[in-house]
């Protein structure tokens, strides 16, 4: 059974949210200054004010309540999905995989362009049905309550995730579509592909392919300046806030603030994005988040009203974090792929017939650079119809 699906949060919860941030009990600021010691006291402050004070969760309710939503009981979990299907008969329908930690209100930006082409200046040939369901776990998709004591519920994995979109694209009535992921969603996306690969009609990920494994044969013919680059990046990468192996290690604890504590729940989500796109006083490190402050805080806003900090970290506690598979099931697009080196790694184990380098700004693609995700998606499931 598919159900109708609408937001409504409870007036009481948003002022039990407000008076909490008003309550909180700040720390003093950490010698060193910066980030190099996590999220400054001072962006902190005026993000949880502009939270309490200036942010309105009525109008984003409004913006993602003016798509159609639904649930439906899958593998004994509800899971949320936005349901927005295109004025054009031809669309592609178009399943589109959230991040990590992130929410559906990813794709705000992005839907309309998708579903709707005529309307914001873009050719009507290619439109899609888009179906943009929140990961188990996540926001309306939440885990089922245990009883007391350890829960016997099954653990989830990608592949689990993977079968589950593949019925809920059953369900739906879709014999032939597209899918697209970032972040955890790339992971998902190329697994379903492997796993539905009757009925996907192509693979579309930001990134994540074409990283080296320490096969020798992989550089061989790489330039100078490529090996350059590839060694920024592994120096970028090799530090870190080492959050990925205590969400392996010890989820439950981190809970514990994110399920009492707003500005904890907004920390650990500002310091995600931020480490993502760079600290500051890295090299290329930006100093403004490129993501528009109500957008982030719609997502933190999603993770305490639907309490789900914790449950949303299962990809790695669950060990199913980590790079997206290769396949050649199906043919693979990359909108936000980086240097050739990556391409031609990545096509060394998988079909890539579209690769685009470009800078989105931020890790966090369909927000920062909402333009350029849909142009990618437009040319590489165009090459596809």
């Amino acid at each position: 059974m598919i159900e109708s699906f609408r937001i409504a949060v409870p007036q009481r919860d948003l002022d039990d949210l407000r008076d909490r941030l008003r309550r909180t009990r700040w720390p003093r600021a950490l010698p060193g200054g910066g980030w190099s010691r996590g999220v400054p006291v001072g962006h902190l402050r005026d993000l949880a004010a502009r939270w309490a004070d200036g942010f309105d969760w009525r109008a984003q309710e409004a913006r993602l309540n003016a798509f159609a939503q639904f649930t439906t009981d899958i593998d004994g979990q509800r899971v949320h999905f936005l349901h927005v299907r295109s004025p054009e008969p031809d669309a592609l329908p178009l399943i589109m995989t959230h991040s990590w930690p992130s929410t559906v209100a990813e794709f705000l930006h992005v839907i309309g362009p998708l579903t709707d082409p005529g309307a914001h200046g873009l050719d009507p040939a290619t439109a899609f049905h888009v179906v943009a369901p929140s990961l188990p776990g996540f926001g309306f998709s939440p885990f089922p309550v245990p009883s007391d004591g350890p829960t016997g519920e099954r653990s989830w994995s990608i592949v689990r995730v993977a079968r589950t979109w593949a019925e809920l694209m059953r369900r739906l009535g879709y014999e032939r579509y597209g899918a697209h992921g970032n972040d955890a969603g790339a992971l998902v996306t190329p697994q379903l592909a492997v796993l539905d690969a009757a009925h996907v009609a192509g693979s579309h990920i930001t990134a994540g392919l074409g990283v080296p494994t320490g096969d020798p044969a992989e550089l061989e013919g790489a330039t100078r300046e490529e090996l350059a680059w590839l060694s920024d990046l592994n120096a970028r990468w090799a530090g870190g806030s080492g959050y990925g192996p205590y969400l392996a290690a010890r989820p439950q604890t981190l809970s514990y603030g994110f399920a009492d504590s707003p500005v904890a729940q907004l920390a650990y989500l500002v310091e995600r994005f931020k480490e993502f796109d760079g600290w500051p006083e890295e090299p290329g490190g930006k100093a403004d988040e490129p993501i528009e402050r109500d957008l982030l805080l719609t997502n933190a806003s999603l993770y305490w009203l639907t309490g789900t900090g914790g449950s949303s970290s299962w990809p790695y506690y669950e060990g199913a974090a980590g790079m997206p598979i290769d396949q050649t099931a199906v043919p693979t697009g990359v909108s936000h792929g980086g240097a050739p080196l990556m391409r031609r790694i990545a096509e060394r184990r998988n079909t890539i017939v579209h690769w685009a380098g470009e800078e989105a700004g931020s890790h966090m693609v369909a927000m920062s650079a909402p333009g350029s995700l849909v142009r990618s998606l437009r040319t590489f499931f165009g090459m596809l119809r």
